[in-house]
């Protein structure tokens, strides 16, 4: 019935439907749940306010271990102190590829393109099951209703890139264990959030050659 009511569609409703079916048949894809955590907008808010927190939460014990010299406070300026960097870094790194890039990304290039290993270590580690539970910063720069498939495609470019780099600047911290010492500790937040980051990559490049797909369909039926 889909097919048939599909062969006697206009061209401009073909691709419609075209997208819809393809939707279905990959259980939904994440533009959707994007717009739907992006009801509050919460997401900025939480991570600025978190980064603020756990700096003045270092300051404060910083200040502390400074005048009665006692290791708690000392312990709890490193873990405030990492916890603001981690969070900060991405804030930073975020705003600088924004600033640089405006979500304009030519996703025909190599860096972007799926490897021949990927759709493996993609089926081995579930992806498809958990890519739609992770949030999203800003869910309107993926969103339909503020943008078309081909800057969709551009802005996930640009989201790959923020973690990537996030994932190995996540490392940084382990040089303030010459100081403070405890890099077990060090270590263990830095490959922590350096996997975070590396869960929103595979997303990314799991989700971008649909989407790419249905770009490059729309830009042909516009021609």
């Amino acid at each position: 019935m889909f097919c048939k009511f599909f062969l006697n569609a206009s061209d401009k409703r073909r691709s419609v439907l075209w997208v819809h079916a393809l939707l279905l048949r990959t259980g939904g894809s994440k533009i959707k749940r994007e717009v739907k955590w992006g009801e509050t907008e919460k997401m900025p808010k939480i991570m600025k306010l978190a980064a603020a927190f756990s700096f003045l939460g270092s300051l404060l014990a910083g200040i502390l271990f400074l005048w009665s010299r006692r290791g708690i406070y000392l312990t709890c300026a490193v873990s405030f102190g990492s916890t603001a960097y981690h969070l900060g870094m991405r804030l930073l790194v975020g705003a600088l590829y924004h600033v640089k890039m405006r979500n304009r990304a030519d996703y025909t290039k190599r860096w972007y393109q799926p490897r021949p290993w990927e759709e493996g270590v993609y089926r081995v580690l579930r992806v498809k099951a958990w890519k739609g539970r992770l949030p999203t910063y800003d869910p309107r720069t993926f969103s339909l209703e503020h943008h078309t498939w081909d800057e969709i495609a551009q802005a996930m470019c640009q989201s790959e890139l923020v973690h990537e780099t996030s994932a190995a600047l996540s490392f940084l911290p382990l040089i303030f264990s010459i100081w403070f010492g405890s890099f077990a500790a060090f270590l263990i937040t830095s490959v922590c959030g350096a996997i975070v980051d590396l869960l929103f990559v595979m997303m990314q490049r799991y989700n971008r050659p649909r989407t790419v797909k249905i770009a490059l369909r729309q830009r042909q039926a516009a021609r």
